[in-house]
């Protein structure tokens, strides 16, 4: 069975909380079950949630030995400073997809810029939780070489 790894950076272990009006209304726990799944039947998924960037770039660069054949990644505010994330997932040559609940484009000025969209395969934002299902259904497909 194939293997996901699916990243959630810093902050959105407040979802449900946090400006609901702007991440809605899902918990980070729902997300996760929702994937869980939608995922069962087709691959294994690995989830980590952290708000650390040093956490995150170990998990990316762990990704091919831990044989991790997509990520799904909401970076979070490092999609818009981290070099070292946008790196790590140029390094290890595995297919990425960006997911963001809001519409980063429909925002203040400085979250229109992604520092991982050069390295990603595509991005999915603006649809709330169903940007993540839609991410990960696009994972599923780069991983089984579809």
């Amino acid at each position: 069975m194939k293997k996901i790894l699916v990243i959630h950076g810093p902050n959105l272990n407040l979802l449900g909380q946090r400006e609901p009006s702007i991440y809605g209304a899902a918990t980070l726990d729902e997300i996760n079950q929702k994937l869980t799944k939608v995922a069962q039947d087709f691959v294994e998924l690995v989830i980590l949630q952290s708000n650390h960037e040093g956490d995150i770039v170990d998990a990316i660069g762990k990704a091919p030995q831990d044989g991790v054949d997509a990520i799904v990644i909401n970076p979070a505010a490092y999609t818009h400073t981290s070099v070292a994330i946008r790196d790590a997932i140029a390094a290890v040559n595995v297919p990425t997809v960006e997911v963001h609940l809001s519409n980063i484009y429909k925002r203040e000025d400085f979250r229109h810029h992604s520092m991982i969209a050069s390295v990603a395969v595509g991005q999915v934002s603006g649809f709330g939780l169903q940007s993540y299902v839609l991410g990960l259904m696009a994972a599923v497909d780069l991983a089984q070489g579809t």
